[in-house]
Parts: structure tokens; sequence; C-alpha cells
């Protein structure tokens, strides 16, 4: 059963950094690329983030671009999203998914950006 736990949100003001974590269970995680999505209030979820399975091919939303890091541990089964700059428009709640099993989703973790 896939399971993914994400960690690290928060209240930050603008101009700011956070690090999410999120750790995976139930397939391995070295053959898998992930993703990181966000979904604000009244919008639909969309993709922010994704990484190949070893890490060595990465992919943003140009809204992101340059501000955003996606990395990956596969020694912790762990993927991060080191994300600077933070702007307003980036509060959501954010996820992270395994494409190849993209109906199994985490509880999220909030992300406030506000001064």
């Amino acid at each position: 059963q896939v399971q993914l736990v994400e960690s690290g949100g928060g209240l930050v003001q603008p101009g700011g950094s956070l690090r999410l974590s999120c750790v995976a269970f139930g397939f391995t995680f070295r053959n898998d690329a992930m993703s990181w999505y966000r979904q604000a209030p009244g919008k639909e979820r969309e993709l922010v983030a994704g990484i190949s399975n070893t890490g060595g091919i990465t992919n943003y939303a140009d809204s992101v671009k340059g501000r955003f890091t996606i990395s990956r541990d596969n020694t912790k089964n762990t993927v991060y999203l080191r994300m600077n700059s933070l702007k307003p428009e980036d509060t959501a709640v954010y996820y992270c998914n395994a494409p190849r099993f993209s109906s199994s989703w985490g509880q999220g973790t909030q992300v406030t950006v506000s001064s």
C-alpha cells in the first residue's frame, strides 16, 4: 500500500524560505519519479515540480522556476522541495505524488505566506 507523508509547512513572511519533506512507503522509491503539487483555496491542484528516479532530471512550473528546488534522497525514501523567495501566491496545501501511483495522495502540508 502506497503511503506518502508530507511535512515542513508553516507560516512564513514574503521573501522567506521553507523546506518540505515527503517520506514514501509501499513501493520501491528509487525506481520511481516523484512530483510535488499544490492546491490553493478555490483552485485546482497544480504540478509544481518533478524529479526523475535518480534525481538527474528535474522540471518546474514557470511560476516557481528559479525559486524552488526539488531533490531526493533515495536512501531515506524522501523527496524534498526547497522554497525560497516565497510569495503570497505560493500559499497552498502542498502534496507529493508518485506518477506511477497517481491516485495515492498524502494529507499534504499547509504553506501560508503572509506578513
